[in-house]
């Protein structure tokens, strides 16, 4: 009967190193689509994610089972079912891992795989309008901005903060009739192509709405330019938006800069879940980047301005 717990441990010890390294190598194949997701070799690794998140889930299970077989065993060699010529022995204090526990464990070891977190120092925050505002708040406020401006101008707005729009950001309506679209583009370094506007011109035709808008926070090239002119689809590019602003009244200018800047207006929104995004760096060097907070449920990233 005393070798018995003694088989056991080793098992348990085995089983241990079993899980620990099926965690890790499920760890490595979750985060390896991840960072080839703009190489060749993107699509041949991609299916690798799931299977390394049920390695991982696997991994934790056996893990846990282990756990709690060391700890039976150890439980079968106390003095009280097992004396040993007279001498008792105390047992090690052994607790089974909470399940609660192990799957957030398993969470922290994707999360500490996929990146380490880098905190940023939030950007100076302007004081009046100008292109320095367009420069600093992120896509969801340059939205708000945009519908704010049209509320001033007298029309009634709804607006859809993430998920798929459909190439609508803000519908403008009437006396409760649908009457505009707008789209946003919070872009920089980079203009809007007449791909974008002849979107925007298709679910136009589609809803029967004359009137649309297209706002971004860059310019627009002269192939999208002509085919706005020819369709019925007014532009405005930043300088334009700036000059909308600048003859609104000093209240006017003041709310608009108020709702910019409103919470960490320089911390993007995830595009699919609406929550703020956290920083995040790769624990094997390269540029720091913008991770959803919900992952690995949701693996949306984005790259941040001078990274």
């Amino acid at each position: 009967m005393a070798r018995q717990p003694k088989r056991n441990s080793r098992a348990a010890r085995r089983r241990e190193d079993v899980a620990l390294k099926l965690m890790v190598l499920g760890g490595m194949f979750a985060v390896m689509p991840l960072f080839l997701s703009k190489s060749p070799l993107g699509k041949a690794f991609a299916a690798l994610g799931p299977l390394g998140l049920v390695m991982l889930a696997a991994g934790g299970i056996l893990m846990w089972l282990a756990r709690r077989s060391a700890t039976n065993g150890t439980r079968l060699a106390s003095p009280q079912t097992a004396p040993s010529a007279g001498r008792s022995r105390r047992p090690a204090s052994v607790e089974p891992a909470p399940v609660g526990r192990l799957v957030t464990g398993v969470d922290q070891m994707i999360d500490e795989a996929y990146s380490t977190r880098a905190p940023k120092q939030a950007p100076a925050r302007p004081e009046v309008w100008g292109a320095a505002v367009f420069d600093v708040i992120e896509w969801r406020r340059f939205e708000a901005v945009i519908e704010a401006l049209f509320r001033q101008a007298g029309f009634e707005t709804t607006s859809k903060s993430h998920g798929p729009d459909g190439g609508v950001d803000v519908w403008l309506h009437k006396s409760g009739e649908p009457v505009g679209l707008v789209q946003c583009k919070h872009w920089q370094g980079k203009r809007v192509g007449v791909d974008k506007i002849r979107e925007l011109r298709g679910v136009m035709a589609a809803h029967n709405v004359r009137r649309g808008q297209f706002a971004t926070s860059a310019t627009f090239t002269p192939e999208a330019e002509a085919f706005a002119r020819e369709n019925g689809v007014m532009l405005h590019d930043a300088n334009g938006l700036l000059n909308i602003i600048a003859k609104r009244t000093p209240e006017q200018q003041k709310a608009l800069l108020d709702i910019a800047l409103e919470g960490d207006y320089w911390r993007p929104t995830c595009v699919n879940c609406g929550v703020k995004m956290v920083e995040r760096s790769p624990r094997n060097g390269g540029a720091a980047f913008w991770g959803c907070q919900n992952y690995p449920r949701c693996k949306t990233m984005m790259p941040m301005r001078g990274a």
